[in-house]
């Protein structure tokens, strides 16, 4: 999963909807950029350089998993959506003006773009809202807090906070209402990739499943007929002992719960591997163990196809996973469908991804977002 990174990005307008052109910039960037992490008070302020009507200005905080250039080609496509277009020398007036003030601690010195922002410590309207979100972030050159560039900010412009507040896009995704929500799927769908962005995103508590360290797994995809059972008994009473302790826990600190894997999963692998005289067995201690363990408020199953499932495996490259054939993939998915058929009191969200790519495309992330919210709008 690409490593985020976090940018500080200066907003303006004084042209048309002043308002609506800084909301519409907030949803773009977060659409094609990132999460949006913190937005600051909104500040009108008097134009600086040349005569024009007074600005409204803001700053955000977002992680994105862009580059600092592929970010502001990105906020000037942004900018030309919104209809501005940059002229090379002097001010005018612009319905959208977007800055990245900072990117992490990074310093940026080239003919198209200047991190740290040049002339960011001489702009009250940049350091004013900057200060609310990011008041002890350290200049990497300058090495002043923004407290102490604001305090010697040579512009004395007079700025006032509007009462109005941008919206951040993110909060129209409604996990508010689930308390615990399972990623389901077969080997390589990326269920643990999802899991670990929306935990990100939303402030959840993430519960991943511990399969690196089991030893039988390696002997298994070499020998399954021999280690299939001490396989699964060892996952049985490891995820026993795992969800028992995560779902018990309460973490004040966190929205929701949000897993790699469902308990039953042990049900649906075991039922593959093992031979019938032994299902039998390991399903009846399954019941005995599980039987008051909670159920997800929200089921999500991601499907790929076969062949995008093996490219999925042989990219992480897993040595034990690099032999598994088409037909025991193929029996797992069938496994885990005939199971979601069985079990109408489980509130089950299915999702092709198969010509997705969530972790590489934000667009893709977000019509998955998008689905489950309004699958989740479906449960209240």
């Amino acid at each position: 999963m690409t490593a985020l990174k976090t940018a500080y990005v200066s907003l303006g307008s004084n042209k048309g909807d002043k308002l609506k052109n800084l909301q519409e910039a907030v949803n773009e960037i977060y659409q094609h950029i990132g999460n949006v992490k913190l937005i600051s008070k909104v500040y009108q302020s008097p134009s600086f350089g040349f005569e024009s009507d007074d600005f409204l200005n803001t700053c955000l905080i977002v992680e994105t998993g862009l580059t600092p250039s592929q970010t502001m080609k990105a906020l000037l496509k942004i900018e030309k959506a919104l209809g501005r277009t940059r002229r090379k020398n002097g001010y005018e007036a612009r319905t959208i003006d977007l800055d990245i003030i900072y990117f992490e601690n990074e310093v940026v010195h080239t003919k198209t773009l200047q991190i740290p922002h040049q002339e960011m410590s001489k702009r009250r309207f940049v350091l004013q809202p900057l200060n609310d979100i990011a008041n002890g972030f350290i200049h990497p050159e300058l090495k002043k807090t923004t407290v102490e560039l604001l305090e010697e900010c040579p512009d004395d412009s007079v700025l006032q906070p509007i009462r109005i507040w941008l919206k951040n896009p993110k909060k129209k995704y409604c996990f508010s209402n689930l308390n615990y929500i399972t990623i389901e799927g077969n080997i390589g769908a990326g269920k643990t990739s999802l899991a670990r962005m929306i935990s990100r995103d939303f402030n959840a508590k993430l519960i991943l499943e511990r399969f690196a360290d089991n030893p039988f797994l390696p002997k298994f995809y070499e020998d399954k007929k021999r280690y299939a059972f001490p396989l699964e008994m060892s996952f049985l009473a490891d995820r026993y002992q795992q969800i028992s302790d995560d779902l018990s826990q309460l973490d004040l600190f966190k929205d929701f719960i949000v897993s790699d894997y469902d308990i039953f999963k042990s049900l649906i692998f075991s039922k593959i591997t093992l031979q019938e005289d032994e299902f039998k067995l390991y399903r009846k201690l399954f019941y005995l163990m599980y039987k008051d363990i909670a159920k997800p408020d929200m089921y999500i199953y991601l499907h790929q196809n076969t062949e995008r499932l093996q490219e999925n495996i042989k990219q992480r490259g897993r040595d034990y996973e690099q032999n598994i054939d088409n037909a025991y993939l193929e029996q797992i998915n069938a496994g885990y469908l005939g199971f979601l058929k069985s079990q109408p009191e489980l509130n089950i969200k299915i999702i092709d991804i198969s010509n997705l790519d969530f972790i590489k495309n934000r667009s893709d992330y977000l019509k998955i977002l998008d689905e489950l919210c309004s699958f989740s709008d479906k449960l209240v």
